[in-house]
C-alpha cells in the first residue's frame, strides 16, 4: 500500500470519525425515547381526548451563550433546538414537532444543529410521530377549528424555566417588569395566550402548567440518576472550597474553586447563582455579590449547586473561615446537625412532611432542654426552630426550586426535595444551616451527598488539606 493510499483511507476514517462525534452532539444520551413517550402519554391522559397541548420552546438566546432548552420542552422530547414548538393531540394521541429549516451558514459558523430535514432521524430519536417545518405549525393547527365540537387547548401559562432559573424567581422578575411604566411588556407565555386567541377565538385556553407540575414532582429511576450525580459534584465543590478557605481569601474565590471542580466533572452550568457569604453576609439569604474577604474568627456559608445534564441539586454547609469553629460556633452548628439527622430518620414514604415535623420538633424538643447553649439569644434561636415548618423545604429537579407541591399528600417513591435545617439569631445577623438533596426510596429515604462532611470535626479536618487556591495562587498584575 502507498504512502497516498494510506493517508487517503487515514483521512476518510478520522473524517468519519469526526461526522459521528459531532452527531451525537445534536442529542441527549441519558433518556430513551421511551421515556419522553410516556411522559407524553401522562399528557394525554390529563387532558383527554378532545384537548390539544401546544408547548413552545425557548428561544435563541441574544448574547454569546450555549444555547439551553426550557424544562418543560426537554422533559416532553429531549430536543434541543431554538424556537421549536410541540402538539399533543389528544384526539389521537400523536405529536408533531415543529423546527426551523436548517441554517447552512450558521452550521459553518457554530456546527450542525437538529432541523426539519432531520424529520426521520428526530422520529428515531424522540419517538414522536410527526415533524414539520415550524412555518405548518398554523397551517396544521387551522384543521381543528373547521367544524366542531373544536378541542380545548392547554398550554403552560407559568413562565418556563431556563438556565439556572426557578418559577419562584422568574414570576418576581416577571412582576418587576410588569411595574416597570416605561416596560411593561407581555411575558412569552402570555404573549403567546393571546396570539392563539386572537388567531383561533373558537377554541378555549386552558392552563398546562399544574398537569405539568403534577408530572415533574416525582422523578423517574433516570431523573434521580441525573440529580445524584449533580449532588454528588456539588458536594465535591463544597469540600474543595472548605479546603481553599483562608482568611484575606475573596468569596467568589471559594465559588471559582467549587466551579473548577463542576467543570472537571461535566457540569458545563449551574443550577443557580453560587451564594457564599463570610459572617453577616450569609444572613441574606440569597446573597449572590461573593465579592468581600472571609474574615479571621467568621463563619462563612456556601450554597451552591451545579446543572448536570439538565438536572440540579441544592447543598449548604458552613464552616470557620480560620478552620477551627469556636464554643459558640459549636453550640449552634451541633444543634442543627441533631436537627439534620432526626430528618433524615423520620423521612419516609407512606406520611405527610407535616407528620414528620411533628415527629421531629418533639425529638428535638428534648435535645433542646438537654442543651446549654452560651448565650441566651441562641437559646432562643435554637427554641424558634422547633416550630419552624421550612426544614423540609422545595421539590428540587430540573430547577433548583422545581415545580410541584409534595407537601399536600403522603410522601411517595421517587419524590426529591431538600432538607434544610436553619435558626436566626437576629440579634448578631447571624444565620446557621446546612442543606442537602434527598429522595424517597422503597422504604426511606437516600441523602445524595451523605459522603460531605457535616460532622464539625470532620469539617476541621478537611480545612487542613490544602485546596485549589493554595496549588494554584493568583497572578500578580504585569508590567
Amino acid at each position: 500500500m502507498t504512502n497516498r493510499i494510506w493517508w487517503t483511507i487515514a483521512l476518510l476514517y478520522i473524517l468519519s470519525v469526526l461526522t459521528l462525534a459531532q452527531d451525537r452532539l445534536l442529542y441527549q444520551t441519558h433518556f430513551p425515547p421511551e421515556e419522553f413517550a410516556e411522559h407524553r402519554a401522562k399528557i394525554f391522559d390529563k387532558i383527554g381526548d378532545n384537548a390539544l397541548a401546544f408547548i413552545q420552546g425557548a428561544t435563541l438566546g441574544r448574547g454569546f451563550e450555549r444555547f439551553r432548552q426550557s424544562n418543560t420542552f426537554y422533559y416532553l422530547s429531549g430536543v434541543e433546538v431554538p424556537h421549536a414548538y410541540l402538539i399533543l393531540d389528544g384526539r389521537n394521541r400523536r405529536t408533531t414537532l415543529y423546527v426551523p429549516h436548517r441554517d447552512e451558514g450558521k452550521e459553518r459558523g457554530e456546527g450542525k444543529m437538529l432541523s426539519a430535514e432531520d424529520a426521520e432521524m428526530i422520529k428515531e430519536l424522540t419517538g414522536i410521530d410527526d415533524v414539520y417545518g415550524t412555518e405548518f405549525l398554523a397551517k396544521n393547527l387551522r384543521w381543528t377549528v373547521l367544524r366542531p365540537p373544536f378541542p380545548v387547548l392547554y398550554t403552560p401559562k407559568s413562565p418556563a424555566e431556563g438556565k439556572a432559573g426557578s418559577r419562584d424567581e422568574l414570576l418576581g422578575a416577571n412582576a418587576a417588569i410588569a411595574s416597570d411604566p416605561w416596560d411593561g411588556r407581555p411575558t412569552r407565555e402570555g404573549h403567546l395566550v393571546q396570539l392563539l386567541k386572537s388567531r383561533f377565538p373558537q377554541l378555549e385556553i386552558r392552563d398546562l402548567s399544574p398537569v405539568l407540575d403534577e408530572l415533574r414532582i416525582t422523578k423517574s429511576p433516570r431523573e434521580i440518576k441525573l440529580i445524584r450525580r449533580a449532588s454528588q459534584i456539588a458536594g465535591l465543590g463544597l469540600m474543595e472550597a472548605m479546603r481553599s478557605t483562608r482568611p484575606g481569601v475573596m468569596e467568589y474565590q471559594l465559588e471559582a474553586a467549587a466551579k473548577y471542580i463542576y467543570r472537571i466533572n461535566d457540569a458545563r452550568r449551574e443550577g443557580y447563582t453560587a451564594i457564599v457569604g463570610g459572617g453577616t453576609n450569609a444572613w441574606m439569604g440569597h446573597y449572590f455579590h461573593n465579592s468581600s474577604p472571609l474574615k479571621d474568627g467568621d463563619l462563612v456559608l456556601m450554597d451552591y449547586a451545579p446543572e448536570y445534564q439538565y438536572y440540579t441539586s441544592d447543598v449548604t454547609r458552613m464552616w470557620p473561615v480560620n478552620g477551627k469553629f469556636t464554643k459558640e460556633q459549636r453550640d449552634l452548628l451541633g444543634f442543627i446537625l441533631k436537627y439534620w439527622k432526626a430528618l433524615l430518620r423520620q423521612i419516609r414514604p407512606g406520611v405527610t412532611a407535616d407528620q414528620i415535623m411533628d415527629e421531629v420538633a418533639a425529638e428535638m424538643k428534648e435535645v433542646f432542654e438537654a442543651t446549654k447553649f452560651s448565650k441566651s439569644i441562641h437559646r432562643k434561636a435554637a427554641e424558634g426552630t422547633l416550630t419552624f415548618r421550612g426544614h423540609l423545604s422545595h421539590p428540587v429537579g430540573m430547577a433548583v426550586h422545581d415545580v410541584g407541591n409534595y407537601r399536600v399528600r403522603p410522601l411517595r417513591q421517587g419524590d426529591v426535595f431538600s432538607i434544610d435545617p436553619m435558626l436566626w439569631v437576629p440579634e448578631e445577623k447571624l444565620y446557621v444551616r446546612m442543606e442537602d438533596v434527598v429522595v424517597l426510596t422503597e422504604d426511606g429515604v437516600e441523602n445524595f451527598t451523605d459522603f460531605l462532611p457535616s460532622e464539625l470535626d470532620d469539617i476541621e479536618k478537611l480545612m487542613k488539606e490544602e485546596g485549589v487556591l493554595q496549588f494554584r495562587r493568583p497572578t500578580p498584575p504585569m508590567k
